[in-house]
């Protein structure tokens, strides 16, 4: 169990697909409550902090997105244009 988590967590591909599960998440909880600030009483320059926090948010979410999806889709695409008789490692030291 631990050997298979230690191996995803030094996979190449997991900085991506962690960043791209994030976003996701991000985006999931904010469909789900994202209205919830309209349906509150709150003073007009909490309001307008708070958006302009969600605006930055959105903003860094989609250009994390994006560099995760094209990190993901370059290696994908890398791998497969690999030569079938090609090693895929380095060579330990015995």
């Amino acid at each position: 169990m631990v050997i298979s988590l230690r191996r995803v967590v030094r996979s190449q591909y997991f900085p991506a697909a962690a960043a791209l599960a994030l976003v996701v998440l991000f985006w999931s909880v904010g469909m789900l409550g994202g209205l919830s600030l309209l349906s509150r009483s709150r003073p007009p320059l909490g309001t307008l902090a708070w958006l302009l926090f969600v605006y930055g948010s959105v903003v860094l979410s989609v250009a994390v997105g994006l560099w995760a999806a094209i990190d993901l889709a370059r290696r994908l695409s890398r791998r497969r244009r690999r030569p079938p008789g090609r090693w895929k490692g380095r060579r330990r030291a015995n």
